[in-house]
């Protein structure tokens, strides 16, 4: 075994820790690594925007609320979301469940059989 994959280039270190944290204790194939990569990626976007939100205040000159905040919160879903499809194991091994996806159509499971189509009168 030749160790965890470094870190890609161009990551800042909030990407270069979390890609060091979830490498050093997990091996993941190619998909999971290219999900990661983007979560990497995303975490290193929410510390420069955390950092332009420090740096120019939580209110704009006119008391409206910073735009950096709604982006922010964005961010934190993304990277909630690219985490989660990672499916990381908890301490005794167990991943977590798959969920469905929302907004993913599904048919509807009719027991009687396929539906039939009806004329609208």
């Amino acid at each position: 075994m030749s160790g965890p994959p470094r870190p890609p280039k161009g990551l800042e270190a909030a990407g270069r820790r979390l890609h060091r944290e979830i490498t050093g204790r997990f091996e993941l194939d190619a998909a999971e690594l290219a999900l990661l990569l983007q979560a990497c990626r995303t975490a290193d976007s929410l510390e420069a925007l955390q950092a332009a939100l420090d740096a120019s205040g939580v209110v704009d000159g006119v008391g409206r609320p910073s735009p950096l905040l709604a982006e922010l919160r964005q961010q934190r879903l993304v990277l909630a979301r690219l985490v989660a499809a990672l499916r990381i194991p908890d301490e005794e091994g167990a991943r977590p469940q798959r969920r469905q996806i929302r907004g993913v159509y599904r048919g509807r499971v009719n027991p009687a059989g396929p539906a039939e189509l009806h004329a609208v009168r």
